[in-house]
């Protein structure tokens, strides 16, 4: 009788576990992911060791929409226009990661850099002037990485500066915006025409962003088709500056449920 017991307590543990696992998924594909934020190209919009969840109910559904791209549909079902300025989740095109930038270009938009300056139809989007964002030079988040400074060398510990202004785009949507040089590649390009049905997207870290402005063979993302849009991200929940989230000490009060602009 205790054997048969305990083979009910095993089937039953099981049981329960498989469900929570299909509610998980469900929940995780028809309504909201998680995700960390882990490299700086969305600087200070978002920082590494943001937590956020991506509504993925905003734009409709694709392929891309469930875990490994299992969904058995091709296109998008129902389907809403994303809105310029919106920060977006989505597969990269060619390796598979999910990526996180806002949308600059929309279908049929012309979009250039000069000088540092994004223009939008041949029309340059105003930046104010908005301070300097100062960071200690140290590695950052579970993958250690550095940051770029505009103010060269500053070594261990020292103050790392970028120059930090407000842009505002064509439907009048401002977000901040961080410059470290205007000679780079990325600050000067050829103007891009945005295909019908993609997008185009930069990270708000201008000089340190793998984005639109570069091919996908040189590691960039290039025009992002519309099906391989994931959900936008509209609130950080939670914020540790670590290496681990388990280090309480290291946690960002101050971003917690914080709106993403």
């Amino acid at each position: 009788m205790a054997k048969d017991k305990a083979e009910g307590g095993i089937v039953e543990t099981i049981k329960t576990v498989f469900w929570a696992l299909v509610i998980a998924g469900i929940f995780r594909t028809l309504f909201f992911q998680p995700f960390w934020i882990p490299s700086e190209s969305m600087k200070d919009t978002l920082l590494i060791g943001d937590f956020l969840f991506v509504n993925k109910m905003a734009y409709g559904y694709s392929k891309y929409s469930c875990p490994f791209a299992m969904c058995p549909f091709s296109g998008r079902i129902f389907a809403s226009e994303p809105e310029r300025g919106d920060v977006v989740v989505f597969r990269h095109p060619v390796n598979g990661s999910d990526f996180i930038k806002r949308l600059v270009g929309m279908p049929g938009d012309k979009v250039q850099m000069q000088n540092g300056v994004l223009y939008l139809n041949g029309v340059a989007a105003p930046q104010e002037p908005a301070g300097v964002f100062e960071e200690v030079y140290e590695p950052q988040g579970p993958m250690r990485n550095l940051p770029r400074c505009e103010n060269g060398a500053v070594g261990a510990g020292g103050t790392c500066t970028k120059t930090r202004a407000i842009e505002t785009l064509p439907e009048g949507q401002k977000h901040s915006i961080l410059n470290i040089d205007t000679a780079g590649f990325g600050d000067n390009t050829e103007v891009f025409t945005v295909p019908e049905g993609h997008y185009f997207f930069m990270g708000d870290n201008r000089d340190n962003s793998q984005d639109s402005r570069y091919a996908q063979a040189a590691g960039g993302v290039g025009f992002v088709p519309a099906e391989y849009l994931i959900g936008r991200a509209d609130r950080i929940m939670f914020s540790s500056a670590g290496s681990r989230m388990l280090y309480f000490w290291t946690w960002r009060s101050d971003r917690y449920f914080k709106a993403i602009e």
